[in-house]
């Protein structure tokens, strides 16, 4: 039997002649493949894990994580190679190898960038694809977790719950988000306001450098602070996360109630401005607004007020608080459901209650709907007028919705450059816009996602200014991208991401990469001097 080495440097003609159907220059990247057999042991079957658009793998490797279905189609530009290792060693020689071809990655753990940054380029590239890296080792007993990048979200709750029923991780309430892209990004959940988010409760990460170097904490100095909320593809590739564990009650409570306008949703929604950023931290309350048909005229179009809400305690106690602070909700007990915290991950993820926990290890491969998100940041309450006008805009509009996701409790807390996700005290709410639909053709996502662009113009008198700011991890390239890899170009949205901490970003992604290697269209630059 031929040796592993053999057996490799057998299969690379085959794969140099493959690489030339989807290379412009294919001698470009005959090193890159080459490198790979130098830089990782020949045991590790390299051969495996490098796939060509002629492998009968290539097309359901590049979809299967694809969340976005407006960046899988015939015109979306794909990559010449898809890379997926098995260990940390691999990474480390992808990217040695990739830095010494002059070859652009991209870096994707679940897929569920808004804009398709982490599988789409303009020009030639691979992805570096980690789902593979997946491991999850979960200590009950010093409460933390490691976590590799690769891991989805449900796969993380789904551990903890293997090992404890009254520990959690407060993260995003979508279970096939990879822990990668979301921890690195801030990570956003419905216990942020009694928690934070998840990059607050991260003591520890291993990230390959430029150099194809493992580094943590104590090697990484100030990297640290910067993947944490500054987005990890600009500095190197994130293989884990380390992370403390929360403590949950046996017993929350989840509830949703609903109200059109006919049935004074304007007043709740006025009331709710006041109510959810300042209540209990441990209880999120977020508000849903769409259109929707109205009960009352079948031909005329309302607004749907919906309030989706996670409490850390008992029905009763949470009943009390809100009959006291928020009485336009009107809530009841029989509104209420009692639950393992758990369950309440499922019931958020919109499984029924009593849907078994394993479907959180369920990745839900190849099912992108297509779907365009903004986002927005408000400090001062929106009036009732102004929510009026809002109303008949989006009713004219028909079809984009608004999610306010309230702030406060741990969150006014924490300092603003604690980490370099800046969003914190003075914010009553972030704002998602958020169309989604099934339908392909370019006339139809033109017509939406200009719909979504004229709400978001509309939205200017009732956000933040100077800048206007906005979510990483609600990705948007429509406040800027940086097609020259310039300075100028990253700080239109690097200021809008990270405010008064892009700065610092610039210096340590200046310090770390000097030549930009780690780039996409919404990346931290260097300084100019470095270009």
């Amino acid at each position: 039997m031929a040796s592993s080495f053999t057996l490799w440097h057998c299969l690379l003609p085959i794969l140099l002649l493959h690489v030339s159907f989807s290379f412009a220059d294919p001698s470009l990247y005959a090193p890159f493949l080459r490198c790979l057999t130098n830089h990782a042991p020949p045991s590790d079957h390299i051969s495996r894990i490098v796939f060509t658009n002629a492998n009968v793998s290539y097309t359901s490797l590049l979809e299967n994580y694809i969340r976005n279905a407006r960046f899988n189609t015939s015109s979306t530009p794909k990559p010449s190679l898809i890379v997926t290792p098995l260990q940390e060693s691999h990474v480390q020689a992808a990217v040695i190898c990739a830095r010494s071809a002059g070859i652009q990655i991209k870096i994707r753990s679940g897929g569920h960038d808004y804009e398709g940054v982490s599988y789409v380029s303009q020009k030639p590239f691979i992805i570096l694809d980690l789902f593979n890296l997946r491991n999850i080792s979960v200590d009950i007993q010093n409460e933390v977790a490691v976590i590799q990048s690769g891991a989805t979200l449900g796969e993380l709750y789904y551990r903890i719950w293997e090992k404890s029923k009254v520990h959690g991780f407060p993260g995003g309430v979508c279970p096939t988000m990879g822990v990668g892209g979301h921890l690195s990004g801030g990570g956003y959940g419905n216990m942020l306001r009694k928690y934070g988010l998840s990059v607050d409760n991260v003591i520890d990460a291993t990230v390959v450098d430029v150099d194809g170097r493992i580094l943590n904490k104590d090697s990484m100095g100030d990297l640290f602070w910067a993947i944490k909320g500054g987005g990890g593809g600009s500095f190197g590739v994130i293989l884990s996360y380390t992370a403390k564990l929360v403590q949950v009650p046996e017993t929350v409570t989840i509830f949703r109630v609903e109200k059109t306008l006919e049935e004074n949703a304007t007043d709740l929604v006025v009331q709710w401005q006041d109510v959810a950023p300042r209540t209990d931290d441990r209880l999120f309350m977020r508000l849903l607004l769409a259109p929707a048909t109205s009960k009352v005229n079948k031909n005329q179009l309302t607004i749907r007020a919906s309030v989706v809400a996670l409490f850390l305690g008992e029905s009763n106690e949470l009943l009390a608080l809100l009959e006291k602070e928020f009485p336009r909700l009107g809530l009841k007990k029989e509104n209420c459901n009692e639950t393992s915290w758990i369950e309440s991950v499922l019931w958020w993820a919109n499984y029924d209650v009593g849907t078994k926990p394993e479907v959180l290890l369920d990745r839900e491969l190849n099912t992108a709907k297509f779907g365009k998100r903004k986002s927005d940041y408000v400090e001062t309450p929106i009036s009732r007028e102004g929510l009026e006008g809002i109303w008949k805009k989006m009713t004219e509009l028909g079809k984009i919705g608004l999610v306010f996701n309230p702030y406060g409790g741990k969150m006014k807390e924490i300092a603003s450059d604690a980490t370099a996700f800046p969003h914190r005290a003075g914010n009553l709410f972030k704002i998602q816009y958020s169309v989604t639909w099934d339908e392909a053709g370019s006339a139809v996502e033109k017509n939406l996602t200009t719909q979504a662009k004229m709400l978001y113009d509309y939205m200017t008198p009732f956000v933040s200014k100077n800048p206007r700011r906005a979510f990483l991890n609600y990705r948007d390239l429509d406040i800027g991208s940086n097609t020259e890899n310039s300075y100028k170009e990253g700080e239109v949205y690097g200021r809008k991401y990270f405010s008064d901490n892009f700065g610092r970003l610039v210096k340590i992604k200046t310090a770390v990469d000097p030549k930009n290697f780690f780039r996409n269209e919404q990346s931290i630059p260097v300084l100019p001097s470095n270009k």
